[in-house]
């Protein structure tokens, strides 16, 4: 159970795994000669089933019918990754990460009684479009294509910069609504942006973004200031926000004419 303001219940969250072997069968195993060319195993797949406590008007699969349903899948996994960030710290397990809609091997939107929508069945539902099967659903672009820059990285034309990573980990508690710790990583990751993006200065209009970039220190150190004593107003996280976007918007100009060694 879910729960929201003044414990109110909000959502069920159902978890299954399916395909699992017998735990019996796992017991006392010792390694074995692997096979020159082995069987592919199966793979486990964890079904996550997310129901609203909040009943349905009565017009039930015209509500289906009438509606956009992608938003719904993307706030679906949107609470999902509360749930999973939740575990990551009290497991204190740092590779407990977040999903993403595309990441779904099947999605759907649904309607059915208590009973059924538990285990995973409906009464109806719809299929979403995944990019696996052509469909298109809202991701955030880069500059250069992510094959090309991954190729030039592993071939040591270009390097992963450090505050790539943390641009990222701020976008990641942006998005999951965890703006005190956005504006913290925001911080660290501005200044690693500007102390590791001087060398390409003349890639570009790098020059002009890194004195943006500077400028932004002020209202960025006070967001992180004032996240070290608290929650975070509306007119703040639209700062940390805008900063963010201007840090990634510099860092897709280092790429966006391909690969340049710095100077």
């Amino acid at each position: 159970m879910l729960r929201g303001h003044a414990g109110e219940p909000e959502h069920v969250l159902v978890l299954e795994t399916l395909g699992a072997p017998q735990r019996r069968l796992l017991r006392g195993r010792k390694p074995a000669r692997a096979e020159p060319e082995p069987e592919a195993e199966p793979v486990l797949t964890t079904r996550a089933t997310l129901i609203e406590t909040t009943p349905l008007p009565d017009e039930g699969s015209s509500w289906l019918a009438d509606r956009e349903l992608v938003p719904h899948a993307l706030d679906a996994v949107a609470i999902l990754n509360g749930v999973l960030y939740a575990h990551r710290i009290a497991a204190a397990d740092p590779y407990a990460r977040e999903v993403d809609l595309d990441q779904a091997i099947v999605a759907r939107v649904g309607i059915g009684t208590g009973d059924d929508v538990a285990y995973g069945r409906w009464t109806d539902a719809r299929t979403l479009p995944t990019r696996r099967d052509g469909g298109r659903l809202p991701r955030r672009s880069a500059a250069l294509r992510p094959q090309e820059r991954l190729a030039a990285i592993l071939g040591g034309r270009d390097v992963a910069l450090a505050c790539e990573e943390l641009t990222l980990r701020a976008r990641s508690d942006i998005d999951g609504g965890r703006h005190r710790e956005a504006a913290l990583q925001l911080r660290v990751a501005l200044e690693a942006a500007i102390a590791e993006l001087v060398p390409w200065a003349g890639t570009a209009d790098l020059a002009r973004r890194l004195e943006e970039l500077r400028d932004l220190r002020p209202a960025v150190g006070a967001a992180a200031n004032r996240a070290l004593e608290g929650g975070l107003d509306e007119a703040t996280i639209g700062e940390i926000s805008k900063a963010l976007t201007r840090i990634e918007a510099a860092l897709r100009a280092r790429t966006a004419g391909g690969i340049v060694e710095p100077a």
